[in-house]
């Protein structure tokens, strides 16, 4: 296996980050997963704004997005697969034991592993803990990840593969990786922006090809709701069949199934939406 790492590719067995690293010490990082199918990038100029829009909000330097995609087609092509998770991060470089950064500039990682599409439907949980509309990282995609492994590990432990989080006013938000919608009498809704959720590519490009409506939600929308699906980069559009105790009989329900075909068809005419 090989990786781009501060410029060119390198083995995966030889490549080294300095222990100094910000992404390292302090979480100062930012970073995109994206799906990788027969070695091309789906959506990859939507993750590159996404990536420099998330690198403004942390102060780092904009990235050179020239060289992302020639790290991005490089690992591709040096690791053949038919279906991947390229995983960009950038982060402030070598810097001091403490908040302040250090001069060297940013690191740059680009690496690619295996996957495999996931199934119709999981089951998720809500977790007691909440997303900080507020706050100085709200909406930007960070390495700063520790609150996402806590929760996604206790979803784990029930059974579950994801975890749904509400923010400090009991709104419904997001999961540790994905963004969440509901269908309320045959209507697709997902929380807006607002909420403190990311701005998720594959939530937006749902939105766009179904009409899904952005909707302040309670968090015990999902007691009721007729249907619930999750998207992000590697669920695509995944149903949802049980939500803590309670069980989705049928998922996927008409309106997500339909979700999904959607998002099969459309996304599989065009790899740079």
């Amino acid at each position: 296996m090989k990786l781009w790492l501060d410029g060119g590719l390198q083995d995966i067995e030889s490549a080294r980050v300095s222990v100094f690293d910000h992404g390292l010490t302090v979480g100062d990082g930012v970073f995109e997963t994206v799906k990788a199918v027969e070695g091309r990038a789906f959506a990859l100029t939507r993750h590159l704004a996404r990536l420099t829009r998330s690198a403004r909000g942390l102060g780092l330097p904009d990235p050179d997005l020239d060289e992302v995609r020639r790290a991005c087609a490089a690992v591709l092509e040096a690791n053949p697969m038919p279906l991947g998770r390229l995983r960009i991060t950038y982060t402030g470089g070598h810097g001091p034991l403490g908040s302040d950064r250090g001069d060297q500039g940013p690191t740059l990682v680009v690496a690619l592993g295996a996957t495999t599409r996931r199934p119709d439907s999981t089951a998720v949980i809500t977790v007691p803990w909440s997303r900080n509309e507020h706050g100085a990282l709200t909406g930007l995609k960070t390495t700063s990840y520790a609150e996402n492994v806590v929760a996604l590990a206790r979803a784990t432990g029930q059974g579950a593969t994801e975890a749904l989080f509400g923010n400090t006013a009991g709104r419904l938000c997001e999961g540790t990786g994905s963004n969440v919608f509901v269908v309320l009498d045959g209507e697709i809704h997902t929380p807006p922006l607002a909420s403190g959720c990311l701005a998720g590519i594959t939530r937006a490009l749902t939105v766009e090809w179904t009409g899904a409506k952005e909707t302040d939600l309670p968090l015990d929308v999902l007691e009721h709701a007729d249907e619930i699906f999750l998207t992000s980069t590697l669920r695509d559009v995944q149903a949802v069949h049980r939500v803590d105790g309670r069980e989705l009989a049928g998922a996927p329900g008409p309106v997500t199934a339909k979700a999904m075909r959607i998002f099969d068809e459309r996304s599989g005419s065009d790899l740079d939406p």
